[in-house]
């Protein structure tokens, strides 16, 4: 066997072999996979100086131009040889390389890679979709006219900063649209993934992106800081001690925990057999790891029996080898890390007014597989929504299921990322609507994991990095006629 591969720094899209470097380890053996440049806190700070010119290269360049720099990408990124340190990387070895350092089957490492190169594919449908069917010449003029109207945005940054997670590769295609509407970016990837934002910035280069707008820097903490105080806009992703910090800060866009959940009126709960694939698909697609998978369940009636069913339906998920094409659970990266989430669970469970349903079709929830260790699906019942597991979110697949009064369903979800609600009932999708703690919904039956890429779940990227600014012209320059007082 050879040498593991170096990812290195890329700084304005050139590599860059940082003194310092940290080991990725196989979660099977703990073998080296990868050394990772380290970028320190002050070259971050340098390299960020220089993003009013990045943008000015971008700004040469039309969105059409950029759109189609982006389909280009997308084959490169599904199919190409691309740099990765002083060699080549292929599909294949990404695939492979994601899987053995995040735990994540090789199976949905290939269906996330599918993902974003969708997004950038049919990136104009994504911009039609953040823009709201925006004339996206409007952006390279400053100004036009729409719906006999003048309109101009104003860019609020020169440069978008990402301080990126570990847990799912899907969630970069919420950055990729960057490049296309004009924005440079400054990547912090997440410790045990470098691989997707180092092989999509790869990808734009190759396709011909100018290298000074991508910016790739594994670094620590204060790094990472430097990036979120230095960006004019950002994009934080991890959990909630991660994000608590930067809440209030309107330059970040927070991607933090998602509650997502299943809400059924008092109709759907009568029909819950016919909604069980879609509670399954809601709770365990994609391993059961990202923020749009069902953390909860919310009934007004058969609740226990809603329980039961889904904890029987999960239980035919099995543990398998990372490589086993069947494989539809992520690792964990140990046995001890394994345990200790499996003692948090039983921690909370020993207060009384919860019980882990799956227990009675599963046996042990930490079990061994290929070499790995894995926490199976669990279903919670839950007697009371205050109870500690009732919000808990997990990177496997856990759902806690409650029985709540018709009357208590909404104002009592808390903050939910995205709803699910089976019903027909219009006073209820009438509250839902309204409810301001509900960032996306679902009014009828369609999975919290199911993604529509024209309507981002979370955010939305166009709105975070432009602002439109009133507009006044002269008809006879082309603007429309002003309306009169």
């Amino acid at each position: 066997m050879g040498r593991p591969p170096h990812v290195p720094v890329l700084r304005g899209g050139r590599p860059y072999r940082s003194l310092e470097a940290v080991r990725l380890p196989d979660v099977r053996s703990g073998a080296t996979v990868a050394e990772v440049s380290q970028a320190n806190a002050g070259l971050v700070a340098r390299d960020l100086a220089g993003a009013e010119a990045a943008r000015r290269e971008l700004e040469e360049r039309t969105v059409a131009e950029l759109v189609a720099l982006a389909r280009r990408a997308a084959g490169l990124f599904l199919e190409g040889e691309l740099p990765l340190g002083d060699g080549l990387q292929g599909p294949g070895d990404y695939v492979r390389q994601l899987s053995a350092t995040t735990g994540l089957p090789e199976s949905l490492a290939r269906a996330n890679m599918d993902k974003a190169g969708y997004v950038l594919a049919e990136m104009e449908t994504v911009l039609g979709g953040l823009t709201r069917g925006l004339d996206l010449e409007i952006l390279d003029r400053g100004w036009g006219v729409q719906d006999g109207r003048s309109v101009s945005y104003r860019r609020e940054t020169d440069l978008l900063g990402a301080v990126l997670p570990s847990n799912s590769p899907g969630v970069h295609s919420l950055w990729l649209p960057a490049v296309p509407l004009k924005v440079p970016l400054a990547l912090k990837p997440g410790r045990q993934e470098p691989w997707t934002p180092h092989r999509l910035a790869q990808a734009f280069l190759a396709a011909g992106c100018p290298p000074a707008a991508l910016g790739f820097y594994p670094t620590d903490y204060s790094g990472a800081a430097e990036i979120l105080l230095r960006s004019g806009r950002s994009l934080l992703f991890g959990d909630r001690d991660t994000v608590a910090p930067w809440v209030a800060d309107p330059r970040v866009q927070i991607h933090g925990p998602g509650w997502s959940k299943v809400v059924f009126g008092e109709d759907g709960a009568a029909a819950w057999r016919d909604h069980l694939e879609l509670l399954a698909s809601s709770v365990a697609d994609n391993g059961g790891r990202s923020c749009i998978n069902a953390s909860g369940v919310r009934t007004p009636a058969h609740g226990r029996e809603i329980a039961s069913a889904l904890a029987e339906r999960l239980a035919e998920i099995e543990a398998r080898p990372l490589d086993d094409p069947r494989a539809a659970l992520a690792a964990i990266p140990g046995e001890r890390a394994a345990r200790l989430q499996s003692d948090h669970i039983d921690a909370r469970l020993a207060g009384g007014g919860a019980e882990d349903v799956s227990a009675r079709v599963r046996g042990e929830r930490v079990v061994e597989a290929g070499g790995c260790w894995f926490l199976l699906p669990t279903v919670i019942w839950c007697e009371d929504p205050g109870h500690p597991l009732a919000q808990a979110e997990f990177l496997f697949p856990f759902v806690s299921v409650v029985e709540v009064p018709r009357g208590e369903l909404v104002r009592g979800l808390g903050p939910t990322l995205v709803a699910t609600a089976l019903t027909e009932d219009p006073a209820l999708s009438r509250e839902l609507l309204a409810a301001s703690w509900v960032e996306r919904l679902n009014l009828g039956p369609y999975p919290t994991s199911r993604v529509a890429w024209d309507q981002p779940h979370e955010g939305n990227l166009f709105e975070h990095l432009y602002r439109q600014r009133a507009l006044q012209i002269p008809a006879a320059a082309g603007g429309a006629r002003p309306a009169t007082a």
